[in-house]
């Protein structure tokens, strides 16, 4: 967290939460959400100020009861999580990285859900695949051993009895079938905080 923001939320301890006006897309897309768009439940503006989303990034925390929020000076701005509370993406030389910008690391556990996105987990770290991604990724896989064709992959998720892979330099971490909905519960985090 940025030193100016600790010292402000050390002069202001007690300015009031934000709800609803700060959404990550299912993309890692930081999301500004004004009053129009949270009465019509639009996805909202994309946010493209490089200094504001680095400043974002480095202030991105959870609480205790696992929501997501940015620490935006002395006032805790909770984020609407259209999936999961990290976004990654392929990268050439780090593997996988984080909206944040930060390597995930390695990677310990593979789920897919039940409408095919790809939930990757390192540490305590949990982020889904961004969806532009996942035809690469898709390669990666092997079913009982052998390269695994898209087909295949689609009709393991109907019979999850063969085994499916990640399979990515020396590592290979089995896939788990998880249902989309059980993602925010099974991970400890909260999609649309509320006071």
């Amino acid at each position: 967290m940025d030193d100016i923001v600790k010292q402000a939320m050390a002069k202001w301890p007690n300015v009031p939460h934000c709800y609803g006006w700060l959404a990550l897309d299912a993309r890692g897309n930081w999301r500004m959400r004004d009053e129009a768009a949270q009465r019509a439940d639009a996805p909202g503006d994309k946010l493209a100020n490089a200094a504001l989303l680095g400043f974002i990034n480095r202030n991105y925390a959870h609480d205790e009861q696992g929501r997501w929020y940015f620490q935006n000076g002395p006032q805790r701005v909770y984020v609407n999580l259209e999936a999961t509370p990290f976004i990654a993406r392929t990268d050439p030389g780090q593997g996988f990285v984080l909206q944040t910008g930060q390597a995930l690391g390695a990677v310990e556990r593979v789920f897919m859900t039940d409408a095919g996105a790809l939930v990757l987990q390192a540490g305590d770290i949990v982020a889904q695949l961004d969806d532009r991604d996942m035809a690469q990724v898709l390669a990666c896989m092997a079913l009982d051993g052998r390269p695994a064709s898209v087909e295949a992959i689609m009709a393991w998720l109907e019979d999850d009895t063969a085994e499916l892979a990640l399979v990515t330099g020396d590592s290979r971490v089995r896939v788990e079938k998880l249902a989309a909905d059980a993602l925010p519960r099974r991970f400890g985090y909260v999609q649309m905080p509320a006071p």
